[in-house]
């Protein structure tokens, strides 16, 4: 992958580039926006830019990938790469973008560095760079044809057909295409992006897990309203939440996501257990896989498991329960901070000690990345193989999860 001479480079400067790469991402960032502000009015997520989650998100991702090269010579970490190139697909990225990305972060580099940067440095760091922009750019037009997506656009009118608030923060959204186009199929587990124009004239773009299984043309998704407190409120959640009725349009992008059930059997040539985990809104994904396997009648033991506060704010709580019931052999484990009663229904944060977990299960999780590390612990702990443990982020962190899972 990278040249003995580049490899040598940066494994001795990657720990004077990784203290500094805070401050150079936000130089960068400062210098992209002031040089194209329309990136931050239309692609970039103007909470995350506000938190600095986005920042913390680029830096983490340059210093992974320099790591795993490093660590790694004869591989590329692309379980992270993936997660990424979805999320770019979704977006419209395209590989022109990553030109100008070089651009102002080479230079921010050279700013903050100064004359540590040699040439032999920038070398290094910049076959780095372009070894991973590379990579991204070729995955993300390879998945974009194969949604035909160069041919029709990045976005499609969708026209929301009903909208019901499964609870006081969950409104789901059913929607249609608007153009007459059938709709793409999807693989339970994966997202579409929603872009909205908001009342400032900025088109703002978040992700959202297309939540049953396909039914013709209808697709169905669940918007979590973000509230204001440590971060910025959510402001596409808010206006989702506000504003949009049946019969209003949203544009929508194909479905992405690499989080997709194997149902292969499994060493024993028998249906492989499953266990899907899920905190919060986290459960939207897997409760399409539920939707998934209740509609293919699937044999093999499914466990279920989510964490919420109460059954009030427990998004889809009736559907993640049904779908559950069609199974012929699952069973539902559900935790709630606030004491509560009812079938499966327990008290506390997700604590897996006391479910049965089968050898050679394939586990599923999605929500805060606390949850996910956690419960994966004690999968691990469990017996159950790191390669089955597969994650869903959500937010700017994508490379998270797959470095932890790495580990």
């Amino acid at each position: 992958m990278l040249t003995e001479r580049s490899a040598a480079t940066v494994r001795a400067t990657l720990p004077a580039v990784g203290a500094a790469i805070g401050e150079i991402t936000g130089q960068f960032y400062d210098r992209l926006f002031a040089d194209r502000p329309e990136l931050l009015r239309d692609l970039f997520n103007r909470g995350n830019q506000a938190a600095g989650t986005q920042r913390q998100a680029l830096a983490g991702s340059i210093a992974a990938f320099a790591g795993h090269l490093l660590d790694h010579p004869d591989s590329r970490p692309d379980a992270m790469l993936a997660r990424i190139a979805h999320k770019h697909a979704s977006l419209g990225v395209t590989r022109d973008q990553y030109a100008l990305v070089h651009q102002h972060l080479f230079a921010a580099i050279a700013d903050v560095l100064g004359e540590a940067v040699t040439p032999e440095v920038a070398e290094a760091w910049d076959e780095v760079y372009w070894l991973m922009a590379n990579a991204l750019a070729t995955m993300e037009e390879r998945l974009t044809a194969e949604q035909d997506v160069l041919a029709a656009g990045t976005w499609r009118p969708w026209e929301v057909v009903a909208r019901h608030d499964d609870t006081p923060e969950v409104a789901v959204l059913r929607l249609r295409p608007a153009d007459g186009r059938p709709a793409a199929p999807f693989r339970a587990g994966q997202y579409v992006s929603v872009r909205v124009g908001l009342p400032d004239g900025a088109r703002q773009i978040r992700q959202y897990s297309l939540t049953g299984a396909a039914e013709g043309d209808e697709r169905t998704i669940a918007v979590k309203r973000v509230p204001g407190g440590p971060g910025p409120e959510g402001e596409v959640s808010g206006h989702l939440h506000a504003h949009t009725r049946a019969g209003d349009l949203l544009d929508l992008s194909a479905p992405y996501g690499d989080l997709v059930l194997d149902r292969a059997p499994g060493a024993d040539g028998r249906p492989a257990p499953l266990l899907l985990a899920s905190a919060g809104i986290g459960c939207t994904p897997l409760v399409a896989m539920l939707g998934e396997l209740a509609e293919a009648s699937y044999p093999g033991r499914v466990t279920v498991v989510h964490g919420d506060r109460t059954p009030a704010t427990h998004p889809l709580r009736t559907l993640h329960t049904e779908l559950t019931g069609r199974l012929a052999d699952a069973e539902a484990h559900f935790w709630y901070e606030e004491p509560t009663s009812g079938p499966g229904a327990l008290t506390g944060r997700v604590d897996l000690k006391a479910v049965p977990v089968a050898p050679g299960t394939r586990a599923y999780l999605c929500g805060p990345l606390p949850f996910m590390r956690a419960v994966r612990e004690q999968l691990l702990e469990q017996g159950v193989r790191p390669a089955d443990i597969h994650y869903e982020v959500f937010g700017p962190d994508l490379w998270l999860a797959s470095v932890d899972a790495a580990a």
